[in-house]
């Protein structure tokens, strides 16, 4: 394994290039929650459908180290039903295939579930803690070394995102550096010092529709009262430089 420190570009305006290749690896288990996170990135990235390969772990398994490392790109996206600190069959080779990638370097995004289990991975633990859940829109501030990062260069020290979460990283390992908290969940954004590995607890791949739609398939999970349709639409707000994150990300490693 190769340890490989980067020194990014700065970032520029654009999407990922034509001719990059995406690997989604995908926690679901429902089909329409499958096949809108697949939408949202590809809307997000300015993708061309060919250009993205989604591989659900869950009923496919995790891909090899040598097909994963064929992308130029690996994003590990939610998970609905499922928690990065509960053991799955699929658990231990996701582990290992997210170590040996951030031992290579290899440009990588965990958003929401794949940002804790990134924590997780790396040594860290993640915790079932519904007393401080976010779900809506909420306000994150940037670290000191989120200030410092490639990704927020020119973007305000504290902006909108959408968060639908009941779990957090607790334990930071080592390896992670936090580069954006709230009051109620320290680690909303965190990258690997040195490489292209980061983690968004919040969901930069969604617009306030897309958020809208995918916290409805999981309702019965995330809220509660008569009409949760009504009181959702309440809690969101448009996310501008949020909905950056992602671009900036691209235009920055790839």
């Amino acid at each position: 394994m190769t340890d490989t420190t980067f020194a990014p570009t700065a970032p520029v305006a654009g999407r990922i290039a034509d001719s990059a290749r995406v690997l989604l690896l995908q926690v679901r288990d429902q089909r329409a929650a499958e096949l809108h996170e697949q939408q949202c990135f590809l809307d997000r990235l300015g993708l061309a459908p060919q250009r993205l390969e989604s591989v659900n772990v869950v009923e496919r398994g995790v891909p090899r180290i040598e097909d994963a490392s064929r992308a130029d790109l690996v994003i590990l996206g939610g998970a609905g039903a499922h928690s990065a600190y509960v053991d799955y069959p699929f658990t231990e080779p996701l582990v290992e295939l997210v170590r040996e990638l951030t031992a290579r370097g290899k440009p990588f995004f965990g958003a929401c579930f794949g940002h804790q289990f990134l924590g997780r991975a790396l040594g860290g633990s993640v915790v079932h803690d519904p007393a401080n859940e976010e779900i809506g829109t909420f306000d994150v501030e940037l670290t000191a070394a989120g200030k410092d990062d490639p990704v927020f260069q020119g973007m305000p020290e504290r902006f909108a995102v959408h968060l639908g979460h009941h779990d957090r990283i607790d334990r930071m390992p080592d390896e992670l550096v936090t580069l954006a908290s709230t009051a109620k969940c320290a680690q909303q954004m965190v990258r690997v010092a040195g490489k292209p590995i980061y983690g968004a607890q919040f969901h930069c791949e969604m617009t306030e529709r897309h958020m809208r739609e995918r916290v409805m398939m999981y309702a019965s999970d995330y809220m509660t009262g008569d009409d949760p349709l009504a009181e959702l639409t309440r809690r969101l707000k448009p996310t501008p430089w949020a909905d950056e994150v992602l671009a900036r990300f691209v235009a920055t490693y790839l």
